[in-house]
């Protein structure tokens, strides 16, 4: 016997009751069968007189049987009422005592019925850039910063230089925890001291010295500074200004050119940043897509599966952390943090499934081996890497995934409205100022 309520959009209950003889009788019949197996002391196996294993065994053979008996009373209702249940059933035995019955509750969540939208009225902005030779220039610019040396002048020092300092900070003219350093070095205008103590070792030469007072943001990371007056004795030992690499047959070696044509580095380097401009714009799109999904399928999550994703997403994290380094056995990492992250991400998974399974945008073998080509691509060995994608399962199944990612993004650009804007390089690559 069952009886269906629907407590709220997502969330079932079903009153059900299973007759106690069917138990005993499983009950029995489980007996049976370890007592031909069972061993005691003083007893051949299978031998053990049924009295004693129903004595021994009896408690453990009617859970095992009541668990049976709801799992299948359950099961069959889910089955005949095409519920798809989403997480783990509650099980709430009833007071049923009097009756010739083991009565009991299931509350559980069903997934969502989704209708994929109409996206028609939709805009999708598709961001446009061409790589050419002056965002290669750009680039090779940032490669030369990176590979900055400095070199040691006898001058003021001024902004960009890196200088040797040695100083004492004192508050209330008392040294102050962290205040003092020997044979420090730092490049002027890198962020690395405070502003206004760059700006004092503005215009000193090697050798010289300076007293000044310096007062410290209130939002200071030392909280027994922040908001303070304090003053700073430096001593400026070295001033050396920075020196770029030119782009010659050296640079162009230390960028992995062997014979170090320069010419040839260009071409490399412009087929990168083709494929990262690519990669970002599909990004974006991509971005906005998720976001036309969203907002045009307002549909209620499971609570199951939200606790599920928040869960993973809480232990990604503790993985992340780990990975650089820090300890996280006293760091609470708790599910809570990630919940509106989660409901997003288990909106899109319902989302995108019914779409791919309404619209047949399941990955083809030819566009999984393109998309692992690409990735390959950029590798001194590419065929090494496509064998290392195909050589297991899990691998095959990421690219898998997010071949129908690009599957559902087209089938949103190709329904929606598109609309082309130029893009900036800077904003495209994140080197807006």
């Amino acid at each position: 016997m069952s009886n269906q309520v629907t407590v709220s959009a997502l969330e079932r209950r079903i009153d059900m009751s299973v007759p106690l003889a069917e138990i005993d009788k499983d009950v029995e019949a489980r007996l049976k069968k370890m007592a031909r197996t069972v061993k005691m002391p003083g007893f051949r196996p299978g031998k053990v007189p049924y009295r004693m294993v129903a004595q021994s065994y009896g408690p453990q053979a009617r859970s095992e049987a009541i668990g049976a008996a709801v799992e299948k009373a359950l099961g069959e209702q889910i089955r005949a009422q095409s519920l798809r249940v989403a997480g783990y059933p509650n099980i709430e035995p009833k007071d049923a005592s009097g009756t010739d019955a083991l009565e009991f509750t299931a509350v559980f969540e069903v997934y969502p019925e989704i209708v994929i939208a109409d996206v028609s009225g939709q805009d999708v902005e598709r961001p446009q850039l061409s790589v050419t030779d002056a965002e290669v220039d750009k680039t090779l610019d940032v490669l030369r910063k990176q590979r900055t040396t400095f070199v040691p002048v006898e001058r003021a020092a001024q902004d960009a230089d890196r200088v040797v300092v040695d100083f004492i900070g004192r508050k209330d003219g008392e040294e102050f925890e962290g205040g003092k350093a020997v044979d420090f070095a730092f490049v002027i205008g890198g962020g690395q001291m405070l502003k206004d103590f760059e700006t004092a070792v503005l215009g000193l030469v090697a050798g010289e010295s300076k007293t000044f007072d310096m007062t410290f943001p209130a939002d200071y990371h030392a909280t027994h500074l922040a908001g303070q007056t304090v003053q700073f004795e430096v001593v400026l030992k070295k001033v050396e200004e920075p020196k770029l690499p030119e782009v010659d047959a050296e640079f162009a070696k230390s960028l992995g050119i062997v014979d170090g044509d320069v010419a040839k580095m260009r071409e490399e380097v412009k087929a990168n940043l083709e494929r990262e401009v690519k990669r970002r714009i599909q990004a974006k799109v991509k971005e906005r897509v998720m976001n036309v999904l969203i907002e045009t399928h307002p549909i209620e999550v499971p609570k199951a599966l939200v606790e599920q994703e928040s869960a993973q997403l809480a232990e990604n994290a503790k993985k992340d952390f780990e990975a650089r380094g820090m300890k996280t056995k006293d760091l609470p990492i708790e599910p809570a943090w990630f919940a509106e992250q989660a409901v997003r991400r288990v909106k899109l998974g319902l989302i995108m499934s019914e779409l791919v399974k309404s619209k047949e945008l399941h990955a083809k073998p030819e566009q999984i081996r393109a998309i692992i080509e690409d990735f390959a691509a950029s590798y001194e060995d590419p065929s090494e890497v496509v064998s290392w994608y195909y050589s297991q399962p899990q691998r095959l199944a990421q690219a898998e995934a997010l071949v129908i990612e690009d599957n559902v993004v087209q089938w949103v650009v190709s329904n929606a409205k598109t609309t082309d804007v130029t893009a900036s390089f800077d904003d495209l690559m994140g080197n807006a100022a």
